[in-house]
Parts: structure tokens; sequence; C-alpha cells
């Protein structure tokens, strides 16, 4: 069972099958949010991804960044990531045409950014999502 349908700009119908969520700036207790804490933070949720997903492909939706107006310290512009970072599997039909579709089906893991705690889907999905580009990222496997 999925927890649920996204309908991607391609027209493929992917499913969420498992959602990690977390808060970005959880556990940032000296310092300020700027470029190189943000690096090391999406490092960080990637190696994570792939350790918890070691034979599905991980793809890292770069995150959008924002620069308020508020005085630099001293590792340069204060930069801000979105509220809640995500770590998905989904699942798909086959990529591969020549391989069963009732044998096999499509997998990927994606690391996104959002502001609110929902849960993705239907076809009004944010275009961060919708925009994946699934045949050239998802890796078929067998049932």
């Amino acid at each position: 069972m999925s927890l649920s349908h996204i309908a991607l700009s391609s027209g493929r119908s992917i499913e969420l099958t498992e959602l990690r969520m977390s808060s970005t700036y959880a556990g940032l207790l000296e310092g300020y949010p700027c470029k190189p804490i943000n690096d090391m933070k999406v490092s960080s949720l990637q190696r994570q991804a792939e350790r918890a997903y070691p034979s599905t492909p991980v793809h890292l939706v770069p995150p959008s960044r924002e620069y308020p107006d508020q005085t630099a310290g001293a590792f340069g512009p204060v930069e801000v990531l979105p509220s809640v970072a995500c770590i998905g599997a989904f699942r798909s039909a086959v990529v591969a045409s020549e391989l069963d579709p009732v044998l096999h089906r499509s997998a990927l893991t994606v690391i996104w950014f959002q502001t609110g705690l929902d849960v993705p889907s239907g076809k009004d999905t944010d275009l961060v999502l919708g925009s994946i580009r699934w045949e050239e990222l998802a890796q078929d496997y067998e049932l």
C-alpha cells in the first residue's frame, strides 16, 4: 500500500511508499544557517539516504536557498533552506520496455526540502517533485 500517488510532468504515475521527514535545522546548537552549514546538511542527508536504501539510486532535488536581510557572520551571509528535509522511497512501473511489467517495477529514492509537513500527492504536487526525470534516474528491479 502506498502513502500517496504523484503524477509527474512526464505523465508517469509514481507511488510514495515510505517518507522520512525531519527538521532541516534540528540539532543546530550554535552558529547560524549559512552556505557551509547547509552544504553539510545536504551531504549528510544524501549519505543517510544512501545508507537507508542501498539497493536504490538516490536523487537529490537541489533545495531552494533564501538570503534574508540579516547581517553576515564569520561564515558568510545567512542562507536558509526550507524547514523540512524529506527522504522518500518511490516506486513505479518498469522503465525498460523489454522487461515483464508483471514481474518488474522501478524504484528511486528522492531527497527534497519543503516548507510544510504535508505529504506530497496528486497532480498538484510541488513542481520540485513533479519534474523528476524518472526514466533517467530510476532503476528497474525484479519482484
